[in-house]
């Protein structure tokens, strides 16, 4: 097995400043920054985030980088643990049961990340209730695979345009489908925080993929984020802070969503694509 370059899950208390992750290596290819906040009104980071790629050039080649986030619910520890059991999860079921088919690895992945939260919960009565939002990409050359349980959301940010790739597994995302809501409204909805979909609820997991071909482009940005970052900070403003470098990004949208009383975690991954060499 390749263990590869990875990005350690964060799970942090309160960043006032950029914060970095000291094991980030990134082949070159993507630019790659990640930031998590707890936010203005919490006491605790229920989120995780977590960048890997193989450190072999032909495995690269052949898994692609790994980009995941997850915010947790089910309590202070419950939520963090279980934000934490997804993304090493995933990285690792990827990474040693990647049998050349990347989306199948995926799915499969968040399968076994939804097992191992329902078991931990089960030998620690104490976690009941425990889950997790998941959304993960892989970036194989200039293919774009994707996969997603939750309300955590994956946008594609091209000539300053952002595009949202997942739809919301919650209770809102449904109206919102039905066209009981305005999407500019659910943003705001009372009852955006009820999921519908969550790795670790229930006895099987429902994981939601890309319905078609997503290619990407040099200049291209991938932003992944919890419902702490899109609930306070538009769709538009994320695509302008996009056009910053990816650490610049990062800083900036923390910064905005504190601004605007950071009432939940605010975690974001931003890769950008770079030509290839």
């Amino acid at each position: 097995m390749d263990r590869g370059k990875t990005n350690c899950p964060r799970t942090t208390p309160a960043a006032r400043d950029l914060e970095v992750p000291d094991c980030m290596n990134v082949t070159p290819g993507v630019e790659v920054a990640g930031l998590t906040d707890v936010g203005c009104q919490r006491d605790n980071n229920e989120d995780s985030y977590l960048y890997w790629e193989p450190a072999n050039p032909a495995e690269l080649d052949r898994k692609g980088r790994l980009a995941v986030i997850a915010d947790g619910m089910g309590g202070h520890e419950g939520g963090s643990e279980a934000s934490r059991l997804a993304v090493e999860t995933v990285r690792e079921t990827y990474d040693q049961e990647f049998r050349g088919d990347v989306e199948s690895a995926l799915v499969g992945s968040f399968n076994a990340a939804h097992a191992k939260i329902r078991e931990f919960a089960e030998r620690y009565p104490v976690f009941q209730g425990m889950g997790t939002t998941c959304t993960a990409l892989i970036l194989r050359g200039e293919q774009l695979y994707f996969v997603h349980v939750g309300d955590s959301r994956l946008y594609l940010i091209r000539n300053r345009t952002a595009s949202r790739l997942t739809r919301d597994h919650s209770y809102v995302g449904r109206l919102v489908e039905s066209g009981l809501v305005r999407p500019e409204e659910a943003e705001k909805h009372p009852q955006r925080h009820i999921l519908t979909a969550a790795l670790g609820a229930g006895i099987e997991v429902a994981v939601d993929r890309a319905e078609s071909r997503v290619e990407t482009f040099p200049g291209d940005c991938l932003l992944l984020c919890t419902d702490g970052l899109w609930s306070v900070v538009s769709d538009e403003e994320i695509a302008v802070a996009s056009a910053r470098a990816p650490v610049e990004c990062c800083a900036a949208l923390v910064k905005l969503a504190r601004e605007r009383g950071g009432p939940d975690n605010i975690t974001l991954q931003v890769l950008r694509v770079q030509p290839r060499s």
